[in-house]
């Protein structure tokens, strides 16, 4: 008979997300005339940028003529993007990265997901805490977390805290660890890493020998010019680290799916017997078995991201969503709600007064100023007592919201 994967069976039956349309759709059963504004869900709002639009009704109309039609692409990725990435994501920060080294897929959820692959099953894991869910459920699903304790934490898993007394920025862990999940800008916290502060973790995973797994999706949020975009910025990085990028929160792309992996070839990790292997080749390897690329119509789309219109069509809808992030960080603060992000990121990161949990504060902006958000503790045990918001929303629905919030509270 059939055996199932029993490591799929620890993840709970409860999703945030799902959890959450729950109690708003038992919240609307009951108040059936309630106007919701929903500033929860890391969605997008905006079309994406008129210049991918385009680029992607032209690919179309290739796929409708002979001499112009495209099949099966490149696992990898069309030469067309991947040059297009590593000269305006990589080469215009002084950062030297070859097209090889880029990897094309349908988003970076699934590539933090995938990558563990190819990296065995016992490795020890470390995270920041609150995280990001699909990092730690990829690892439970293959028997690399453990178990699930009554405290909300996998056995298998260094928590990493991140504190409101220190911004949220986690501290080097006492113990070595083998892979390290990094998100920055933060989701949920919005928080990010100095230049000073993420060569720490760089020289830790030198010295440790430890691979870091970097997710950059909201980079192009960041508007503090010394805030390093990627963790190649970082001498030595190359050799300890993957980076993952996404189009889903740059270009609105969350509806056509595209991403991309950059996989160094200096990166290695070891086998039992201690030969070195190049993760970039073992990647390919599995990439190759397991995946036909990312389509054409979708990489035309993103590769006119880098087009000097893509450009600025680009900053004007991240422009958009900051705007509204710093429309909500005023409105919350004038409260004396203790928040932070909203300045690098378009998440912001509430602590619930009078000592709430993060499902009652939740609850009580639902019932008395209908605004959905996200509670906390959906993050790990490290998100207890605060909820989640985000600036993706129309711009005067975060203004009815923040009205809203501030004339209960």
């Amino acid at each position: 008979m059939a055996l199932v994967n029993e490591h799929l069976m620890k993840l709970p039956d409860n999703y945030l997300f799902t959890d959450i349309a729950k109690r708003v759709n038992s919240f609307k059963v009951t108040h059936p005339k309630a106007d919701i504004i929903h500033l929860g869900t890391g969605d997008v709002t905006r079309p994406i940028p008129q210049a991918c639009a385009e680029a992607m009704k032209a690919a179309v109309d290739d796929l409708t003529h002979t001499e112009t039609f495209h099949g099966y692409g490149p696992e990898q990725g069309y030469p067309f993007l991947t040059d297009a990435i590593v000269r305006h994501d990589y080469a215009q920060r002084g950062v030297s990265l070859t097209a090889d080294e880029i990897f094309v897929s349908d988003g970076a959820k699934s590539d933090t997901g995938n990558i563990g692959d190819i990296l065995r099953h016992d490795n020890s894991i470390g995270v920041t805490d609150p995280i990001y869910p699909a990092y730690i459920d990829s690892n439970v699903s293959c028997g690399r977390a453990g178990t699930l304790g009554g405290d909300n934490r996998w056995s298998n898993v260094v928590y990493i805290p991140c504190l409101a007394e220190n911004n949220f920025i986690p501290q080097l862990p006492a113990q070595r660890v083998d892979i390290i999940y990094l998100c920055y800008p933060n989701n949920p916290t919005g928080s990010v890493l100095s230049k000073e502060e993420l060569k720490k973790w760089v020289h830790y995973a030198i010295d440790n020998d430890t691979l870091i797994l970097f997710d950059a999706a909201y980079e192009a949020y960041i508007r503090q010019p010394d805030i390093p975009h990627s963790i190649y910025e970082i001498k030595g990085a190359k050799k300890v680290a993957i980076e993952f990028r996404s189009f889903s929160k740059t270009a609105g792309f969350t509806g056509v799916r595209c991403g991309y992996t950059v996989i160094p070839k200096e990166v290695t990790a070891a086998t039992l017997g201690g030969k070195r292997v190049s993760l970039n080749r073992l990647w390919s390897k599995r990439q190759n078995s397991k995946f036909n690329g990312a389509s054409y119509i979708a990489q035309r789309g993103a590769a006119a991201v880098y087009t000097p219109e893509g450009k600025r069509q680009v900053r004007e809808m991240t422009d958009y969503y900051m705007g509204n992030a710093r429309l909500m960080k005023r409105h919350l603060d004038s409260t004396g709600l203790k928040v932070s992000g909203g300045e690098n990121a378009p998440y912001l990161w509430v602590k619930a007064p009078k000592g709430l949990t993060s499902w009652q504060f939740f609850d009580h902006l639902l019932y008395n100023a209908h605004v959905a958000s996200t509670p906390g503790i959906g993050f790990g045990p490290g998100g207890e007592g605060y909820i989640r918001l985000t600036a993706f929303g129309d711009r005067q629905e975060c203004e009815e919201g923040m009205r809203r919030i501030c004339r209960h509270l």
